[in-house]
């Protein structure tokens, strides 16, 4: 079997290795700091990516932060802290970036502002690095017409629809099964609250018999459908395909309750972000394109490459 080549979901960015000046050493280190919506496997992925630029930039101190709860709220307590700190660039995936632009305007004002994940256009940040997720939504809607070709109705399952990666998905997934044969019932919610996911497709396999599909739109929903669908017995019956690679969701994958997974590359939002922010505060910003975006591609990962895309997903979770 031809091997296939999954480097660059797990750090394809270019390591520079240089040790910083005896100068820059000397001197106090600034702060770069990347705020995410959710605590999920997901993100420690992209962790891994801070931990390499850190190595690659030790005269910057860099690190995660994951909000108390999901919320727009949280998140500007957050910032309001940083600012605070007087941290030098915040990476940010924003919950509800329309009720969000006074703050981050206000952030940006005061140090580098970039979005990752999930964008805030109307905001000033200066980019956004991460996936294009219309693009995203499109190729999971491909992937619903593989799994269901005979059509049928199909949910769809996201933390919030405030947040512009779930909207852009959707709107990528209607766009792809535009004047097909699959009808998507509902969108249901669960304000990024697992145990809500949780009873959200429970309750959906529960009232919707006729129900032919389930689609979880972010990284945790998956492994919440794939463990509804498995202890109501209607593995088979009904097809999930989901996005990201949770652990749960990749094994589903290969047992073949799930069709297949859209997976992001949230090692490189971590990397190009904190890489991004060092090279704007060392006064270089012509790496940035003029549309102020640095798409990350995606992948589908189904049951003919799943095996070895876990397997480079366990060296990545190690940290080796």
């Amino acid at each position: 079997m031809k091997r296939r080549d999954f480097s660059s979901l797990v750090g394809g960015g270019m390591a520079l290795g240089l040790a910083a000046p005896a100068a820059v050493r000397a001197q106090p280190k600034r702060s770069l700091a990347f705020v995410v919506n959710v605590s999920a496997d997901f993100w420690t992925i992209a962790r891994r990516g801070i931990e390499k630029a850190n190595r690659e930039h030790p005269e910057f101190d860099m690190e995660m932060i994951i909000p108390a709860q999901a919320s727009a709220a949280e998140q500007r307590r957050i910032l309001d802290e940083l600012l605070a700190r007087k941290v030098a660039g915040i990476a940010i995936s924003a919950i509800n970036p329309a009720s969000q632009t006074e703050v981050l305007n206000r952030v940006a004002a005061q140090s580098v502002l970039f979005t990752t994940d999930s964008d805030a256009p109307a905001s000033n940040r200066m980019v956004y690095i991460g996936t294009d997720n219309v693009a995203a939504g499109r190729k999971a809607g491909e992937q619903m017409k593989q799994a269901m070709p005979g059509g049928g109705r199909a949910m769809l399952f996201v933390g919030t629809m405030d947040a512009d990666n779930a909207r852009e998905r959707v709107q990528g997934i209607r766009e792809a099964l535009q004047g097909g044969n699959i009808e998507i019932a509902d969108v249901r919610t669960d304000e990024s609250d697992f145990a809500r996911a949780r009873r959200n497709a429970e309750d959906a396999l529960a009232r919707e018999r006729n129900l032919g599909m389930m689609v979880g739109l972010w990284a945790y929903n998956t492994p919440q459908i794939y463990q509804a669908v498995r202890e109501a017995g209607r593995q088979g019956q009904v097809k999930v395909v989901g996005f990201d690679e949770d652990a749960l969701t990749l094994r589903g994958v290969a047992d073949g309750t799930i069709h297949s997974t859209v997976v992001q590359q949230p090692y490189e939002f971590g990397y190009q972000s904190m890489k991004g922010l060092v090279r704007v505060l060392s006064n270089d910003r012509g790496w940035i394109p003029g549309n102020k975006q640095v798409i990350v591609d995606t992948k589908i990962i189904d049951k003919t490459n799943v095996g070895e895309f876990q397997s480079y997903m366990r060296q990545l979770l190690r940290g080796s």
